[in-house]
């Protein structure tokens, strides 16, 4: 393998990860903390605002799992195994157990408190990821 070779694969794997992380931590805030807020301000019935957020949020957060779940494949080519004892990894790792949670709770019963908790830690686990550099950034240096 050339030496220049590995330049373009880690160069989409940094745009993999901004993207997927943009989307899915940005998709998660917008929806609880801007559009739901803006739908209820806007003088919506309070029962079609929670009818658009029940089909809005497991929506995304199947797409924050799989978003996540990229973010891992790409942390692992960088890191390694040591991903699990990265912050990032640990982060990760979170979400999509919470993501997993929120689907086992909702379908055995109607936990819509616990399906909230499962949200909210899935919105600030990314907002924590947010602040966290690139896995590539400390791979550089």
């Amino acid at each position: 393998m050339r030496p220049g070779a590995a330049l373009p694969a880690m160069r989409s794997g940094r745009v993999a990860w901004q993207l997927a992380q943009t989307l899915w931590v940005g998709g998660v805030w917008m929806l609880h903390f801007v559009m739901l807020p803006a739908l209820e301000r806007f003088g919506l019935a309070p029962l079609l605002i929670d009818e658009i957020g029940g089909f809005m949020r497991p929506l995304l957060i199947g797409f924050a799992a799989v978003c996540a779940l990229l973010q891992a494949v790409v942390a692992c080519s960088v890191l390694g195994l040591a991903i699990w004892r990265d912050l990032r990894g640990q982060l990760l790792l979170l979400v999509m157990l919470a993501a997993v949670a929120f689907f086992v709770v909702g379908g055995l019963t109607n936990g819509t408190y616990w399906q909230f908790f499962s949200y909210l830690v899935v919105a600030f686990a990314g907002l924590v990821l947010i602040l966290q550099p690139r896995p590539d950034e400390l791979a550089e240096r």
